[in-house]
């Protein structure tokens, strides 16, 4: 997000802001109109006010988000559920005013439905208060930037219906003016597990997967010494390879030791499970499975796009869960200068996460990839199919049909059953 300089907002412009998330309606219209949202296996779940909102928060993004903004789409007269968008909360409140500008705009422009824009908002402000502040004093800390959102969705015509500050474990409304329903001292959030959103989400067979933190702590650099043990295998590996990957003539032959190389570590991969469940045991014996200097060769032989792009094709079935270990491990030996390759793990991660069902980890990872790299298109593509409701399928078919005319003309290729050098 870019920054520009805090700007005041005129009377004027908070009347303009009212009438907007009002939608034609009044205030606490909100509070108690149905919102709708579709959850595969359970069909149309229908959330009314503030309470079942926040409660349906982390079924919505698969889960527990830290210190964000989240918009949900809004689409149709039945206040449909659509895509979301998450960012972290910009700390500096000079930033609030472009930074809303920027998400109205991007969900305008990239979170559709049948080719069609969102018609209204959901607004989420996720904060937990620090040492000595309440949940109250973080909701009044961040009311102008829910105002900003407010404004800047209004302003494009897609009225914000609520607005909720999450915080401490309580909820707080920008919208409702019910003090029954949105007391000022907030209202707890319910059990987990017991909203109907919650369990709806327990007969699609769909999880929480923890926090935003815990899921981006399984994507993040190595530290301290294997850090610096990685950093000089990827030196090593840059001298090596980068000369060959710049030459006509040696490219195919690069291409095709890393595919080699990426299948021998997926077979690895497979056959070799983690012992425990827990993520962070689970990760360290995945970071065992595979050696510095491979991980090197690796990770730059996939920052050719046609080599990624044969890696995509471990997307389903027995696949899935070795590939995801496999790319998520990679992502974490992104080190030092070399966090800039990241985007090509990261994307990978996040397609075979949504391929394979897994959406929250699909939606971090392509986050933070289009975060080291916001323009890597792969991730940039996945990223705005992902929001707005594609079918996985879809791109699961056009990549077998590239993988079997290859396989076709690599048939072609091979005279008396001996294959070509090259991939």
């Amino acid at each position: 997000m870019t920054q520009r300089e805090s700007q005041h907002r005129s009377h004027s412009e908070n009347d303009r802001t009212d009438r907007g998330v009002r939608g034609g309606g009044e205030p606490g219209d909100a509070a108690r109109s149905a919102h709708r949202t579709p959850l595969q296996g359970a069909g149309e779940i229908a959330l009314r006010g503030p309470a079942q909102l926040a409660d349906a928060l982390p079924y919505l993004l698969g889960f527990y988000p830290d210190d964000s903004i989240v918009v949900v789409a809004l689409h149709g007269d039945r206040r449909r559920f659509g895509g979301r968008i998450r960012l972290g909360l910009p700390a500096d409140p000079g930033e609030w005013p472009a930074v809303s500008a920027q998400v109205a705009a991007c969900l305008e422009e990239n979170v559709k439905s049948g080719g069609r824009r969102p018609e209204g908002a959901i607004v989420y402000l996720c904060r937990d208060p620090a040492a000595g502040e309440s949940g109250r004093e973080v909701t009044e800390r961040l009311r102008p930037l829910a105002q900003a959102l407010r404004t800047a969705c209004g302003e494009r015509e897609m009225p914000v219906w609520e607005a909720l500050c999450l915080s401490g474990g309580s909820f707080w409304s920008y919208c409702c003016p019910d003090a029954e329903c949105c007391p000022a001292e907030g209202r707890p959030m319910g059990v987990p597990g017991t909203s109907p959103m919650a369990a709806a989400a327990a007969y699609a067979g769909i999880q929480v997967r923890g926090s935003l933190r815990e899921l981006e702590r399984r994507l993040a650099p190595l530290e301290l010494k294997a850090a610096e043990a990685q950093e000089r295998a990827l030196d090593r590996a840059s001298r090596l390879l980068v000369p060959r990957m710049l030459v006509a003539g040696t490219r195919p032959a690069v291409e095709a030791e890393t595919v080699e190389l990426a299948e021998r570590l997926l077979a690895r991969y497979r056959a070799d499970v983690p012992p425990s469940e827990d993520a962070a045991t689970a990760d360290a014996h995945d970071d065992g499975l595979m050696s510095h200097e491979e991980a090197a060769l690796l990770l730059l032989g996939l920052q050719d796009r046609r080599t990624r792009d044969r890696a995509a094709e471990w997307m389903e079935g027995d696949e899935v869960e070795p590939a995801l270990r496999l790319w998520r491990a990679l992502a974490r030996r992104c080190v030092g200068p070399y966090t800039e390759h990241s985007a090509a793990p990261l994307t990978l991660t996040g397609w075979v996460a949504w391929s394979g069902g897994d959406e929250a980890t699909a939606r971090v990872a392509l986050d933070r990839a289009l975060e080291n790299d916001p323009e890597y298109s792969f991730a940039r593509l996945l990223h705005r199919l992902f929001n707005e409701g594609t079918d996985p399928e879809l791109l699961r078919g056009c990549m077998r049909k590239e993988q079997e005319a290859r396989r076709a003309l690599e048939k072609q290729d091979r005279p008396n059953g001996v294959p070509r050098s090259g991939p």
